[in-house]
């Protein structure tokens, strides 16, 4: 089985490896544009970027596709982290899931909204570099006990899982 990963993140591949290791799978990273702006401000925006991902993916030939996404989304309590997957095979519509949300500080929050991306407003707040390819915003703010890859293996159980259930329904 061959499986495309429309993003070339350590931590994004990673989590695709963590999910397909049981299966013999040749799983090739792709730079696969996302479509949307290079910080998804809603969950509609974020879902958007990983089927693009996903969909290009398997265009490049796979015989699936994976696209994962992370952005943020506006709620009553202030922006949060969102994150989404997509998983594109031949013959069906794209599976999506979705994982963990946190609250963001305001003083992260505040640089979003005026227009930045959350990977370098993180290094600058961190203190740290490539936070985006490593921890993750979430690893920073949880303390070390959730990380990006930990974030993105949980959407790629969600959509493996999904996968199989469509694929056992078909036979």
């Amino acid at each position: 089985m061959r499986v495309m990963i429309g993003s070339k993140n350590p931590a994004k591949i990673t989590a695709v490896r963590n999910c397909f290791s049981n299966q013999e799978a040749e799983i090739i990273a792709l730079d696969i544009p996302s479509g949307v702006s290079d910080q998804p401000f809603s969950d509609e925006e974020t879902i958007k970027g990983a089927i693009n991902r996903a969909v290009g993916a398997l265009k490049a030939g796979g015989q699936i596709g994976i696209g994962l996404e992370g952005g943020v989304q506006e709620t009553n309590s202030g922006l949060v982290i969102c994150n989404w997957g997509a998983l594109a095979s031949e013959n069906m519509k794209p599976i999506i899931a979705g994982g963990a949300r946190f609250l963001l500080p305001e003083e992260v929050a505040v640089r979003l909204r005026a227009g930045e991306e959350l990977g370098p407003v993180m290094d600058d707040y961190a203190k740290k570099q490539n936070v985006r390819k490593h921890e993750g915003a979430v690893g920073i703010f949880t303390n070390g006990l959730v990380n990006r890859v930990d974030m993105f293996t949980h959407v790629m159980k969600l959509l493996v899982g999904q996968y199989l259930y469509v694929k056992d329904q078909n036979n």
